[in-house]
């Protein structure tokens, strides 16, 4: 027991611990907030990585690991050329003669921020700091022993590197016609660069000599300096174009200075400018470290490839000169939220990057919309075609778009590709057979595969390809609409009613149905369809696919019975059990994680999910699960996000999901109203403008929202248009620890859905 004299000073240190914590936190600035540590370790898949990168800028950088329970660092990282997947050239650092197995090192004492990184190599022997620009980064390395000779090692997958110094010119190659060009600098002299093969120097005699990568040689560039070095700085500029543009992008950046802190200090200034569009006030610090964690992430991808005005387009291997252009976006993941949000905050730039996707389409010569634009092309990975509600979204938010042309590259990827995941081929047997039936026709246990263009681990996945498919069409109605092409508009909404050709009306589900359109008997909605459910879904079971008719839940509605059968329906998903342990569960589909019963936080798929009963007249029951959700997946902890987070994909839920409002169909011009975290916010939306959000009496137990009035006029209805955020408007919610079941109840309440058949 503490004697009272013990426990008053006790008590006195830690009211002046808290005093200095309270004075810290209110000197905070947004970038403060951000901990890229956040997912470091996967619950089960692909963890996060701490990017260090200026928002959606070409130098991207992460530590070379595995994750953050890797023992050693595979060398230091020089520029991430695909999201998450792929990286170009590595560094590495050591002293003294011996230069065997000097690749991986371990680590200690990593400190992390997006626009710096520290970190203590070789037991604690070597000191890093690395900053980074636009296009270019700079190296800061000191030593604490100056007794045995420095050296730098440079590794590659493949390509080459000069062996001089003033400048060190080299490349990698990405794929056929494209590269990675580097520049780069020293701030000191060194005695010599040659070539490390099988672990011996060689020194070059005499001229320019290069050092020539592969991936199978184990070969790489050596830059020596003598005893007695206590720091190096190598800094070093990127392009994609040559590398005398590499070296003007470095001259362009950071000068002619050696300076780390300078260019630290400028990426700092850049991210507090990027995440001070979203001011939020109230919640705790770590709810505030989520926020701006997760905002922080949309900003990852895509990239914008141009150098001055200038671009190399991985899409036909030529050099172009115009508007800013990107790529890197897995459209997949991130139509859903992370555009939507671009749109609302950043609308020139989502115009730069739909506009982007236009001539991604031009340079293919195919004319169809890109579908997964990475570094190096377009992949077509997943399925369907979203990228027409990037395109309808932008233009009924008032974004500059070139409709027409949007049209009909998103009609022939739709109509002339193939519908069949991860292909870009022409369109084939299931296209055809979409054509004339409005579904995708399962196969039966045993029935061979007849069209070539279905993968054979991706499978058909036709119910996941019908229900995203009458959402494409229905984004495509609604560009035809904007066009005044009412043939079009009539042709496409009649289509996107598509997903009642595999609705179920017996059980209530999205249900497989073969060629001659009879359902599958007896079929398992939680562990049917094979590995990642591909024979009938998508990484996702019927239980999450149940919910996917993002453009028209009022007429789920119907289909369901009416809005009580659709509550009851949609509570049981989160209570439903998972049938299976969790390994055997999780074996089956390892995307599924992050569960709230049958209810999947991990993938994007699920995102709309708990904001239906808005559709519903159960508002306050989004309210609770939206509280639920971010609660139990989103923390300030290394395991902090459920599943794997594409770039935004995730995250721009967070994001969106704590300020209280989600954009659930994006080709509609309205945000649902779910239950914000902070009491008072403030978004930036252009022209001086500010959408602001005030919660009274906002905490964790009162997340129910009692009243609401925008600007000043009461509001009884869940959701709220795009014209209203962007012109300025105030909202004010009145919450409470007990819902108010009435407020938004009303079947006129509802949010917009579509209208035709």
């Amino acid at each position: 027991m503490l004697h009272s004299k013990s426990f008053r000073i006790i008590a006195s240190l830690a009211f002046a611990f808290g005093m200095a914590a309270s004075i810290h936190a209110s000197k905070r600035e947004p970038v403060d907030y951000v901990n890229p540590y956040i997912g470091n370790i996967s619950h089960l898949l692909v963890p996060t990585f701490p990017t260090i990168q200026l928002p959606n800028s070409l130098m991207r950088i992460y530590p070379t690991r595995g994750d953050y329970t890797s023992e050693y660092l595979d060398g230091l990282p020089m520029v991430v050329t695909n999201h998450r997947e792929r990286s170009a050239f590595r560094l590495s650092v050591t002293q003294g003669d011996n230069l065997r197995n000097i690749v991986s090192t371990n680590w200690d004492n990593e400190h992390v921020t997006p626009y710096d990184y520290q970190v203590q190599l070789a037991d604690n022997s070597i000191d890093v700091h690395l900053a980074v620009s636009h296009q270019s980064a700079i190296y800061d390395i000191h030593f604490r022993d100056t007794t045995r000779e420095v050296s730098l090692i440079l590794y590659s997958d493949g390509g080459d590197v000069t062996e001089t110094y003033a400048p060190m010119l080299g490349r990698q190659r990405l794929k056929d016609k494209m590269y990675i060009y580097f520049a780069a600098d020293f701030s000191i002299k060194p005695l010599w660069v040659g070539t490390l093969q099988d672990g011996k120097a060689i020194v070059p005699t005499a001229g320019s000599e290069r050092t020539a990568f592969d991936k199978d040689t184990r070969r790489a560039c050596v830059v020596r300096f003598p005893k007695g070095t206590e720091r190096v700085c190598m800094r070093y500029g990127i392009s994609l174009i040559s590398t005398e543009r590499a070296q003007k992008n470095l001259e362009r950046e950071q000068g002619k200075r050696f300076d780390v802190e300078s260019v630290a200090a400028a990426g700092r200034k850049i991210w507090n400018e990027t995440l001070s569009n979203i001011q939020v006030k109230g919640g705790s610090e770590d709810e505030k470290t989520v926020f701006y964690t997760s905002f922080y992430r949309t900003f990852e991808r895509p990239v914008c490839l141009s150098e001055s005005g200038s671009y190399f387009s991985p899409f036909d291997c030529n050099v172009h000169c115009g508007r800013a252009f990107y790529t890197d976006d897995w459209i997949w993941d991130t139509y859903r939220a992370a555009h939507p949000l671009r749109a609302l905050i950043e609308p020139a730039k989502e115009e730069d990057i739909i506009d982007s996707y236009l001539r991604m389409a031009n340079h293919m010569g195919t004319g169809w919309m890109p579908t997964f634009p990475e570094m190096t092309g377009d992949t077509r990975r997943m399925n369907s075609n979203h990228g027409v509600a990037m395109v309808a979204d932008a233009l009924y938010k008032g974004l500059e778009v070139d409709a027409a042309k949007a049209f009909e590259y998103c009609r022939k990827g739709m109509e002339e590709k193939t519908l069949a995941p991860w292909s870009g081929n022409p369109a084939g047997w299931i296209d055809d057979f979409y054509k004339e039936h409005g579904y995708i026709p399962a196969l039966r246990e045993g029935e061979p595969e007849n069209d070539p263009n279905v993968s054979g681990f991706e499978k058909r996945q036709p119910v996941a390809v019908t229900l995203g498919t009458a959402y494409d069409e229905w984004c495509l109605s609604r560009i035809a609409e904007f066009l005044g092409d009412k043939e079009s508009q009539r042709k496409y909404l009649k289509l996107s009613y598509n997903y009642r050709n595999v609705w179920n009306p017996d059980t209530k589900f999205f249900h497989p149905k073969d060629k001659d359109g009879n359902f599958f008997p007896d079929f398992d909605y939680r562990f049917g369809g094979g590995l990642g459910a591909r024979d009938v879904y998508d990484e996702n079971n019927g239980w999450t696919y149940r919910w996917d008719v993002q453009h028209n839940f009022a007429d789920l509605v119907n289909l369901m019975g009416g809005r009580e059968e659709l509550v009851r329906n949609l509570d049981q998903t989160f209570a439903e059990s998972m049938g299976r342990g969790k390994r055997e569960f999780y074996t089956q589909l390892p995307d599924q994680t992050g569960n709230i019963g049958q209810f999947t936080m991990a993938n994007e798929p699920s995102l709309h999910i708990p904001y239906i009963y808005n559709y519903a007249g159960a508002p306050w029951k989004t309210q609770k699960r939206i509280r639920q959700c971010l609660k139990t997946w989103f923390r300030n902890d290394l395991m902090g996000i459920p599943g794997d987070e594409d770039g935004g994909g995730l995250t721009s839920f967070v994001v969106f999901s704590s300020l209280g409002f989600y954009p659930v169909t994006p080709g509609f011009p309205v945000y649902n109203i779910g239950s914000p975290i902070f009491s008072d916010i403030k978004v930036r939306v252009g022209d001086g403008k500010c959408f602001h959000i005030i919660a009274r009496n906002c905490s964790e137990q009162n997340k129910y929202i009692q009243s609401a009035t925008l600007n000043g006029k009461p509001l009884d209805r869940p959701w709220i248009s795009h014209e209203d955020v962007v012109n300025g408007a105030t909202l004010v919610l009145v919450m409470g620890s007990r819902p108010n079941k009435e407020w938004g109840s009303g079947v006129d309440a509802a949010p917009p859905s579509a209208q035709g058949l």
